[in-house]
Protein backbone atom coordinates (compact mmCIF):
# COMPACT_ATOMS: atom_id res chain seq x y z
CA UNK A 1 0.00 0.00 0.00
CA UNK A 2 2.67 2.87 0.79
CA UNK A 3 4.05 1.96 -2.57
CA UNK A 4 1.01 3.11 -4.39
CA UNK A 5 1.21 6.69 -2.94
CA UNK A 6 4.30 8.79 -4.25
CA UNK A 7 1.93 11.99 -3.75
CA UNK A 8 -0.65 12.81 -0.66
CA UNK A 9 -3.04 15.42 -1.29
CA UNK A 10 -4.23 16.96 2.22
CA UNK A 11 -7.40 19.54 2.77
CA UNK A 12 -6.20 22.39 4.59
CA UNK A 13 -9.11 21.78 6.76
CA UNK A 14 -8.17 18.12 6.97
CA UNK A 15 -5.04 18.94 8.91
CA UNK A 16 -6.43 19.48 12.27
CA UNK A 17 -8.14 16.15 12.59
CA UNK A 18 -5.95 13.18 14.19
CA UNK A 19 -6.92 10.56 11.74
CA UNK A 20 -4.88 13.11 9.07
CA UNK A 21 -1.52 12.42 11.32
CA UNK A 22 -2.63 9.32 12.04
CA UNK A 23 -2.79 8.36 8.36
CA UNK A 24 0.58 10.19 7.07
CA UNK A 25 2.39 7.98 9.18
CA UNK A 26 1.93 5.15 6.89
CA UNK A 27 3.52 7.12 3.93
CA UNK A 28 6.64 8.38 5.16
CA UNK A 29 8.31 8.71 2.03
CA UNK A 30 4.98 10.59 -0.05
CA UNK A 31 5.04 13.89 -1.28
CA UNK A 32 2.30 16.59 0.56
CA UNK A 33 0.61 18.71 -1.17
CA UNK A 34 -1.82 20.93 0.28
CA UNK A 35 -5.34 21.60 -1.53
CA UNK A 36 -8.56 23.71 -1.04
CA UNK A 37 -10.71 21.02 -1.69
CA UNK A 38 -10.11 17.73 -2.54
CA UNK A 39 -12.31 18.04 -5.76
CA UNK A 40 -9.66 20.44 -6.97
CA UNK A 41 -7.81 17.22 -7.45
CA UNK A 42 -10.38 14.64 -8.20
CA UNK A 43 -13.16 16.11 -9.97
CA UNK A 44 -10.37 17.75 -12.94
CA UNK A 45 -11.42 17.38 -16.52
CA UNK A 46 -9.75 14.90 -18.96
CA UNK A 47 -8.60 12.50 -16.00
CA UNK A 48 -6.84 9.35 -17.39
CA UNK A 49 -8.67 6.81 -14.89
CA UNK A 50 -6.96 3.94 -16.38
CA UNK A 51 -3.39 5.77 -15.82
CA UNK A 52 -4.33 6.96 -12.21
CA UNK A 53 -5.11 3.30 -11.22
CA UNK A 54 -1.89 2.06 -11.98
CA UNK A 55 -0.39 5.17 -10.32
CA UNK A 56 -2.47 6.23 -7.59
CA UNK A 57 -2.42 9.65 -5.39
CA UNK A 58 -4.35 9.63 -2.33
CA UNK A 59 -6.38 12.41 -0.66
CA UNK A 60 -7.36 13.23 2.56
CA UNK A 61 -10.51 15.39 3.14
CA UNK A 62 -12.99 16.47 5.76
CA UNK A 63 -16.78 15.12 4.04
CA UNK A 64 -19.23 18.00 4.33
CA UNK A 65 -22.79 17.66 3.73
CA UNK A 66 -24.16 14.25 3.25
CA UNK A 67 -22.39 10.93 3.41
CA UNK A 68 -24.99 8.25 4.00
CA UNK A 69 -27.70 7.08 1.11
CA UNK A 70 -30.08 4.78 0.58
CA UNK A 71 -29.12 1.59 -1.03
CA UNK A 72 -28.94 1.72 -4.86
CA UNK A 73 -31.95 -0.74 -6.73
CA UNK A 74 -29.28 -2.83 -8.15
CA UNK A 75 -27.95 -3.82 -4.81
CA UNK A 76 -29.46 -6.44 -2.75
CA UNK A 77 -30.66 -5.61 0.83
CA UNK A 78 -31.25 -9.16 1.85
CA UNK A 79 -35.08 -8.29 2.84
CA UNK A 80 -33.69 -5.44 4.89
CA UNK A 81 -36.85 -2.38 4.64
CA UNK A 82 -34.00 0.37 5.54
CA UNK A 83 -30.94 -0.23 3.82
CA UNK A 84 -28.09 2.65 3.70
CA UNK A 85 -24.43 3.06 2.60
CA UNK A 86 -21.89 5.10 3.91
CA UNK A 87 -19.10 6.74 1.58
CA UNK A 88 -16.18 7.39 4.02
CA UNK A 89 -13.85 6.51 1.16
CA UNK A 90 -13.98 6.96 -2.26
CA UNK A 91 -12.80 4.39 -5.09
CA UNK A 92 -11.10 0.87 -4.03
CA UNK A 93 -7.23 0.06 -4.26
CA UNK A 94 -8.16 -2.77 -6.22
CA UNK A 95 -8.32 -2.42 -10.13
CA UNK A 96 -11.40 -4.74 -10.94
CA UNK A 97 -12.18 -4.52 -14.85
CA UNK A 98 -16.13 -4.64 -14.51
CA UNK A 99 -16.23 -1.99 -11.34
CA UNK A 100 -18.87 -0.07 -11.42
CA UNK A 101 -16.50 2.80 -9.38
CA UNK A 102 -14.49 3.29 -13.28
CA UNK A 103 -17.96 4.83 -14.28
CA UNK A 104 -18.99 6.31 -11.49
CA UNK A 105 -16.07 8.28 -10.37
CA UNK A 106 -13.75 10.53 -12.93
CA UNK A 107 -10.78 9.94 -10.75
CA UNK A 108 -8.09 6.98 -10.38
CA UNK A 109 -7.41 8.17 -7.26
CA UNK A 110 -8.46 7.13 -3.32
CA UNK A 111 -9.69 9.85 -1.29
CA UNK A 112 -9.98 9.05 2.31
CA UNK A 113 -12.67 11.49 4.59
CA UNK A 114 -10.61 11.83 7.92
CA UNK A 115 -14.03 12.90 9.41
CA UNK A 116 -15.44 9.66 10.59
CA UNK A 117 -17.41 10.07 13.58
CA UNK A 118 -19.59 12.92 11.76
CA UNK A 119 -20.74 10.80 8.99
CA UNK A 120 -21.11 8.41 12.06
CA UNK A 121 -23.48 11.30 13.47
CA UNK A 122 -25.85 10.77 10.36
CA UNK A 123 -25.84 7.33 11.48
CA UNK A 124 -27.34 8.32 14.81
CA UNK A 125 -30.01 10.46 13.24
CA UNK A 126 -31.52 7.51 11.10
CA UNK A 127 -31.22 5.39 13.82
CA UNK A 128 -34.08 7.74 15.70
CA UNK A 129 -36.35 6.76 12.97
CA UNK A 130 -35.84 3.26 12.15
CA UNK A 131 -33.15 0.15 12.27
CA UNK A 132 -30.86 0.46 9.85
CA UNK A 133 -29.31 -1.93 7.90
CA UNK A 134 -25.46 -0.24 6.71
CA UNK A 135 -22.97 -1.14 3.84
CA UNK A 136 -20.30 0.24 4.56
CA UNK A 137 -17.26 -0.94 2.54
CA UNK A 138 -19.73 0.08 -0.92
CA UNK A 139 -17.74 2.75 -2.67
CA UNK A 140 -14.41 1.13 -1.83
CA UNK A 141 -12.61 -2.11 0.15
CA UNK A 142 -12.53 -1.36 3.58
CA UNK A 143 -11.20 -4.18 4.56
CA UNK A 144 -8.46 -4.25 2.21
CA UNK A 145 -7.43 -0.03 3.77
CA UNK A 146 -7.67 -1.20 7.36
CA UNK A 147 -4.19 -1.33 7.92
CA UNK A 148 -3.92 2.23 7.08
CA UNK A 149 -7.57 3.67 8.52
CA UNK A 150 -8.64 1.10 10.81
CA UNK A 151 -11.95 2.13 9.64
CA UNK A 152 -13.71 -1.40 10.30
CA UNK A 153 -12.95 -1.83 13.55
CA UNK A 154 -14.30 2.11 13.64
CA UNK A 155 -17.65 1.16 12.41
CA UNK A 156 -17.63 -2.25 14.53
CA UNK A 157 -16.68 -0.14 17.74
CA UNK A 158 -19.95 2.23 17.15
CA UNK A 159 -21.99 -0.54 16.16
CA UNK A 160 -21.32 -2.38 18.95
CA UNK A 161 -24.43 -0.43 21.54
CA UNK A 162 -26.24 0.64 19.09
CA UNK A 163 -28.82 -2.03 18.72
CA UNK A 164 -30.92 -1.09 15.98
CA UNK A 165 -27.83 -0.98 13.86
CA UNK A 166 -26.46 -3.77 11.22
CA UNK A 167 -23.69 -3.30 9.09
CA UNK A 168 -22.21 -5.68 6.29
CA UNK A 169 -18.39 -5.32 5.13
CA UNK A 170 -17.88 -6.35 1.31
CA UNK A 171 -14.71 -7.49 0.43
CA UNK A 172 -12.06 -8.93 -2.13
CA UNK A 173 -9.13 -8.94 0.42
CA UNK A 174 -7.27 -11.47 2.67
CA UNK A 175 -7.09 -10.43 6.70
CA UNK A 176 -5.74 -13.80 8.61
CA UNK A 177 -5.65 -11.73 11.59
CA UNK A 178 -7.16 -9.56 14.28
CA UNK A 179 -10.51 -11.58 13.96
CA UNK A 180 -11.18 -12.35 17.27
CA UNK A 181 -11.81 -8.30 17.45
CA UNK A 182 -15.14 -9.71 15.26
CA UNK A 183 -16.52 -12.47 17.52
CA UNK A 184 -20.00 -13.49 17.82
CA UNK A 185 -20.85 -10.30 16.27
CA UNK A 186 -24.49 -11.12 14.57
CA UNK A 187 -24.81 -7.52 13.58
CA UNK A 188 -21.23 -7.30 11.99
CA UNK A 189 -21.26 -9.37 8.60
CA UNK A 190 -18.03 -9.48 6.53
CA UNK A 191 -19.05 -10.52 3.46
CA UNK A 192 -16.72 -11.71 0.61
CA UNK A 193 -16.62 -11.10 -3.04
CA UNK A 194 -15.97 -14.61 -3.93
CA UNK A 195 -15.04 -15.27 -8.39
CA UNK A 196 -13.41 -18.25 -10.50
CA UNK A 197 -10.04 -17.86 -9.90
CA UNK A 198 -9.34 -17.54 -13.63
CA UNK A 199 -11.84 -14.39 -13.29
CA UNK A 200 -9.79 -12.91 -10.41
CA UNK A 201 -6.82 -13.46 -12.62
CA UNK A 202 -7.77 -11.66 -15.73
CA UNK A 203 -10.68 -9.28 -14.19
CA UNK A 204 -9.64 -8.56 -10.96
CA UNK A 205 -6.20 -7.38 -10.57
CA UNK A 206 -4.79 -6.50 -7.61
CA UNK A 207 -7.06 -8.21 -5.53
CA UNK A 208 -6.69 -11.52 -3.02
CA UNK A 209 -6.59 -14.72 -5.14
CA UNK A 210 -9.51 -16.90 -4.60
CA UNK A 211 -7.37 -19.32 -2.23
CA UNK A 212 -6.19 -16.40 0.02
CA UNK A 213 -9.90 -15.19 -0.07
CA UNK A 214 -10.28 -18.83 1.51
CA UNK A 215 -8.04 -18.82 3.81
CA UNK A 216 -9.30 -15.45 5.22
CA UNK A 217 -12.94 -16.85 5.16
CA UNK A 218 -11.68 -19.57 7.17
CA UNK A 219 -10.14 -17.42 9.63
CA UNK A 220 -12.85 -14.76 10.34
CA UNK A 221 -15.56 -18.48 10.81
CA UNK A 222 -12.99 -20.40 13.24
CA UNK A 223 -12.53 -16.80 15.48
CA UNK A 224 -16.61 -16.52 14.83
CA UNK A 225 -17.02 -13.47 12.87
CA UNK A 226 -19.90 -13.35 11.28
CA UNK A 227 -19.69 -14.91 7.21
CA UNK A 228 -21.53 -14.01 4.11
CA UNK A 229 -20.48 -14.68 0.39
CA UNK A 230 -21.13 -12.84 -2.18
CA UNK A 231 -21.14 -14.74 -5.57
CA UNK A 232 -21.66 -11.52 -7.12
CA UNK A 233 -21.42 -10.28 -10.31
CA UNK A 234 -21.52 -13.15 -12.36
CA UNK A 235 -19.24 -12.47 -15.29
CA UNK A 236 -20.57 -14.30 -18.57
CA UNK A 237 -17.93 -15.62 -21.09
CA UNK A 238 -17.27 -18.66 -22.92
CA UNK A 239 -17.04 -21.61 -20.46
CA UNK A 240 -18.91 -19.88 -17.38
CA UNK A 241 -20.72 -22.96 -16.32
CA UNK A 242 -17.53 -25.03 -15.73
CA UNK A 243 -15.82 -22.04 -14.00
CA UNK A 244 -19.02 -21.28 -11.83
CA UNK A 245 -19.59 -24.91 -10.71
CA UNK A 246 -15.94 -25.62 -9.90
CA UNK A 247 -15.93 -22.27 -7.91
CA UNK A 248 -18.75 -23.68 -5.70
CA UNK A 249 -17.32 -27.07 -5.38
CA UNK A 250 -14.21 -25.59 -4.34
CA UNK A 251 -15.68 -22.87 -1.83
CA UNK A 252 -17.47 -26.33 0.04
CA UNK A 253 -14.52 -28.00 -0.14
CA UNK A 254 -12.91 -25.07 2.02
CA UNK A 255 -15.96 -24.26 4.22
CA UNK A 256 -19.16 -26.24 5.80
CA UNK A 257 -22.22 -24.73 4.67
CA UNK A 258 -23.35 -24.38 8.28
CA UNK A 259 -19.94 -22.02 8.72
CA UNK A 260 -21.85 -19.41 6.77
CA UNK A 261 -24.83 -17.35 7.23
CA UNK A 262 -26.15 -17.23 3.76
CA UNK A 263 -25.01 -16.43 -0.12
CA UNK A 264 -25.29 -13.98 -2.67
CA UNK A 265 -25.89 -14.25 -6.09
CA UNK A 266 -26.04 -11.85 -9.33
CA UNK A 267 -25.42 -11.47 -12.72
CA UNK A 268 -23.64 -8.14 -13.86
CA UNK A 269 -25.75 -5.25 -13.97
CA UNK A 270 -24.93 -1.58 -13.93
CA UNK A 271 -26.28 2.06 -14.39
CA UNK A 272 -26.53 2.85 -17.90
CA UNK A 273 -24.34 5.82 -17.70
CA UNK A 274 -21.71 4.57 -15.70
CA UNK A 275 -21.54 1.53 -18.59
CA UNK A 276 -20.36 4.39 -20.86
CA UNK A 277 -17.73 4.98 -19.28
CA UNK A 278 -16.42 2.08 -18.57
CA UNK A 279 -16.57 1.55 -22.11
CA UNK A 280 -14.63 4.53 -23.12
CA UNK A 281 -12.19 4.08 -20.31
CA UNK A 282 -11.38 -0.12 -20.97
CA UNK A 283 -12.46 -0.39 -24.68
CA UNK A 284 -10.64 -3.62 -24.93
CA UNK A 285 -12.76 -5.34 -22.05
CA UNK A 286 -15.09 -7.92 -22.88
CA UNK A 287 -16.64 -7.98 -19.57
CA UNK A 288 -18.61 -4.23 -20.20
CA UNK A 289 -18.32 -4.57 -24.04
CA UNK A 290 -21.32 -7.34 -23.99
CA UNK A 291 -24.56 -6.21 -25.65
CA UNK A 292 -26.27 -5.40 -22.79
CA UNK A 293 -29.85 -4.90 -22.76
CA UNK A 294 -30.96 -1.36 -20.76
CA UNK A 295 -34.22 -1.34 -18.68
CA UNK A 296 -34.97 1.63 -16.39
CA UNK A 297 -31.49 3.28 -16.66
CA UNK A 298 -29.51 0.03 -15.97
CA UNK A 299 -27.80 -2.43 -17.96
CA UNK A 300 -28.16 -6.53 -17.94
CA UNK A 301 -27.91 -9.38 -19.48
CA UNK A 302 -31.05 -10.58 -22.09
CA UNK A 303 -33.28 -11.75 -20.22
CA UNK A 304 -32.76 -15.45 -20.89
CA UNK A 305 -28.96 -15.81 -20.24
CA UNK A 306 -29.74 -13.93 -17.00
CA UNK A 307 -32.20 -16.03 -16.07
CA UNK A 308 -30.01 -19.31 -17.36
CA UNK A 309 -26.69 -18.29 -15.07
CA UNK A 310 -28.88 -17.15 -12.27
CA UNK A 311 -30.59 -20.47 -12.21
CA UNK A 312 -27.31 -22.76 -12.87
CA UNK A 313 -25.66 -21.15 -10.11
CA UNK A 314 -28.57 -21.23 -7.30
CA UNK A 315 -28.90 -24.91 -8.33
CA UNK A 316 -25.23 -25.59 -7.39
CA UNK A 317 -25.44 -23.66 -4.12
CA UNK A 318 -28.29 -26.49 -3.46
CA UNK A 319 -26.59 -28.63 -3.60
CA UNK A 320 -24.53 -27.59 -0.20
CA UNK A 321 -26.99 -24.84 1.53
CA UNK A 322 -30.53 -24.36 1.80
CA UNK A 323 -32.66 -22.44 -0.46
CA UNK A 324 -33.51 -19.68 2.53
CA UNK A 325 -29.64 -19.11 2.64
CA UNK A 326 -29.47 -18.13 -1.17
CA UNK A 327 -30.26 -14.44 -1.76
CA UNK A 328 -30.64 -12.61 -5.76
CA UNK A 329 -31.47 -9.63 -6.64
CA UNK A 330 -34.88 -9.85 -8.20
CA UNK A 331 -36.57 -6.49 -7.99
CA UNK A 332 -37.98 -5.48 -11.37
CA UNK A 333 -35.45 -3.83 -13.32
CA UNK A 334 -38.31 -1.34 -15.06
CA UNK A 335 -38.60 0.07 -11.71
CA UNK A 336 -35.50 0.52 -10.98
CA UNK A 337 -34.31 4.40 -10.74
CA UNK A 338 -30.78 5.22 -11.76
CA UNK A 339 -28.67 6.16 -8.92
CA UNK A 340 -27.96 9.92 -8.07
CA UNK A 341 -24.57 10.77 -8.92
CA UNK A 342 -24.94 13.96 -6.46
CA UNK A 343 -23.08 11.46 -3.84
CA UNK A 344 -19.65 12.14 -5.21
CA UNK A 345 -19.25 15.05 -3.44
CA UNK A 346 -21.08 17.84 -1.42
Amino acid sequence: MSEQFRHIYIEKRALDWPRTGQILRHFPGAEQILIDHYKDVFNRRRQDVGLQINHRSLILAVRQGEAVYPGAPVCQSFGRSHFYYASSVMNCPFNCEYCYLKGMYPSGNIVIFVNLEEIMEEVDRLLTEHPVYLCVSYDTDLLALEAVTGYVSAWADFAADRPGLSLEVRTKAALLSGWDHYRGRKDLIFAWTLSPETYIRQMEMGAASLTARLKSVRAAVEAGATVRLALDPMIFQPGWKKAYADLVDRIFTDLSPGEIMDVSIGSFRVSADYLKRLRRNQPLAASVQFPFVTEGGYCHYPAPLLEEMESFLREKLLAYVEDKQIFSWEEGLTQARPIDGGHTGE
